[in-house]
């Protein structure tokens, strides 16, 4: 029940962070726009934070995809500029990292690990903001749209990747973990 309730407190955070990172997103993207439109890839990591984060403190089959949709379920109510398409973007980003967690049999939570995670989600990110019907960038070129992808993955591997790792470091580091899965992250190997 503590996993419950610590991931919907995570996915709850996420969502007011999804929030806050719509409203940098246009800040942002007009200067990336201009230079080239497929380098707004670089600003979607931060949408992706709450899939492994999830994972990293809660540790179970399920958290990354769990964490995701609550946040994006929380992102739209609180009045998200794109709409009811950031749960179909939430359930897609979470599987992306839930994946890369199954693949590893839910047993490896180093920093490499993490960061082909937040890739994974990077990944299925891309791949609906340009190939699903809704995506923000299904007019792009084929090489273009090749060039989004790969800017979403490497964001979602340094943004939501290498800051989860981070935090659950330093959350683990402070005591607060001390009931949960995730309580020796802190002295955990950075590669084993």
């Amino acid at each position: 029940m503590a996993d419950i309730v610590l991931a919907a407190l995570i996915a709850i955070a996420g969502g007011v962070i999804f929030w806050a990172w719509d409203q940098g997103a246009n800040v942002v993207s007009i200067p990336l726009t201009a230079v080239y439109p497929p380098l707004t890839g670089l600003y979607a990591g931060g949408w992706m934070i709450p899939a492994v984060l999830g994972m990293l403190v809660v540790r179970k089959p399920g958290a990354a995809l769990f964490c995701e949709a609550v946040a994006a379920t929380g992102e739209l109510i609180m009045g998200s500029q794109y709409g009811t398409t950031v749960l179909i973007s939430g359930i897609l980003q979470g599987l992306g990292a839930e994946l890369v967690f199954a693949a590893f049999r839910y047993t490896k939570f180093n920093l490499p690990v993490s960061l082909l995670a937040g890739a994974g989600a990077g990944l299925f990110c891309g791949l609906n903001d340009c190939f699903l019907p809704w995506g923000w960038n299904i007019a792009f070129e084929a090489g273009d749209k090749a060039a989004y992808i790969v800017f979403c993955a490497i964001s979602g591997a340094v943004i939501a990747g290498g800051l989860a790792w981070i935090a659950t470091r330093g959350l683990a580091g402070t005591g607060v973990l001390a009931s949960f899965a995730s309580r020796k992250a802190a002295t955990e190997p950075v590669f084993s």
